[in-house]
């Protein structure tokens, strides 16, 4: 039995991060601060979204036209072949640093590779706008609260993306 190991140079740590997107097919899902909702959708996409340090806009960019040309929707035919645009959906779009998340080295996570909030906030409204010039109506959270969240995922569907197509 082999056993293969990859060490990263920690000049390089972070080096490979992009925007992370969770989508989740939705039915319906909410976003609550302090009890009140602040951005809800019927049918869509959930986003939990994640900016990384070295991020740009060209990795929102991409992002953006992934998640709005998705076809994760189910067409006559009960393929999955539709966006949300074409399903008549719509997008919540919430900010989620914990998606950087390092557990690799203990259990406590390190979250080192996530944006400052000053350039997170701004790829995040940046996205949001993009998603919005896609033609999807886009509900969001509140950057830098804490939320609660509460969604009914179809199928279930959940995808992840990253920017940097890591995975």
């Amino acid at each position: 039995m082999y056993t293969l190991r990859i060490s990263v140079s920690p000049c390089l740590r972070g080096r490979f991060d992009g925007v992370r997107a969770v989508v989740q097919r939705v039915s319906r899902a909410s976003v609550k601060v302090a009890g009140v909702v602040v951005g809800e959708i019927g049918l869509g996409l959930l986003v939990l979204l994640g900016v990384a340090q070295d991020d740009t806009e060209s990795d929102a960019d991409y992002l953006a036209d992934k998640i709005a040309g998705l076809r994760v929707f189910e067409d006559a035919g009960g393929k999955m072949n539709l966006a949300a645009a074409d399903a008549g959906g719509a997008v919540l779009a919430v900010s989620q640093f914990t998606l950087f998340g390092d557990v690799r080295r203990g259990k406590r996570p390190s979250f080192d590779s996530a944006a400052r909030p000053e350039p997170a906030v701004r790829l995040y409204e940046y996205f949001v706008e993009k998603i919005r010039a896609a033609g999807l109506r886009c509900e969001t959270g509140r950057f830098q609260e804490m939320m609660q969240v509460e969604l009914v995922n179809e199928g279930p569907v959940t995808i992840l993306l990253d920017s940097k197509k890591v995975f």
